[in-house]
């Protein structure tokens, strides 16, 4: 199994788990998932009015990868003029963003900036130069005195 082909199993298992799948047949059966979550987002909006929820994530690729999962579920994410790219606003019921889909979103995005890191540090390492740790630490030069 290639790296891309585990995460996207992996991605997939997350979004089983938070669609609350019972069985295995249902974790199984990933690609329904969604409707579970939209299902479970439709009921929560019947009982609970939905607030302003504004986000502010800087990372560009999770920021990619959260706006796609709001449009999945049917939210519509967007901004107010003249605010930072960085911030995301979305309708939603409180309890859905705060047991469903913040907490998928940060398992996605551990998924995702693991595999991105993961093959970004091995092209590194390959194409450019074998050594990718970090910049050596040093003491800051002693300062003369007056």
């Amino acid at each position: 199994m290639t790296p891309e082909q585990s995460l996207r199993e992996k991605l997939r298992k997350i979004e089983a788990l938070f669609s609350g799948a019972a069985t295995d047949g249902e974790r199984i059966a990933a690609g329904a998932a969604a409707n579970r979550i939209r299902a479970r987002l439709c009921m929560v909006a019947g009982k609970e009015k939905a607030i302003e929820v504004k986000f502010s994530i800087s990372d560009m690729w999770s920021r990619q990868l959260f706006v796609a999962l709001c449009r999945r579920y049917g939210l519509h994410p967007f901004r107010y003029r003249r605010l930072h790219r960085q911030t995301i606003i979305i309708r939603a019921p409180k309890s859905f963003v705060d047991q469903v889909l913040w907490p998928e979103f940060e398992e996605l995005s551990a998924a995702l900036t693991a595999y991105l890191s993961e093959i970004t540090e091995r092209v590194i390492r390959e194409e450019v130069h074998g050594e990718t740790g970090e910049a050596d630490e040093v003491d800051e030069p002693r300062r003369i005195s007056r």
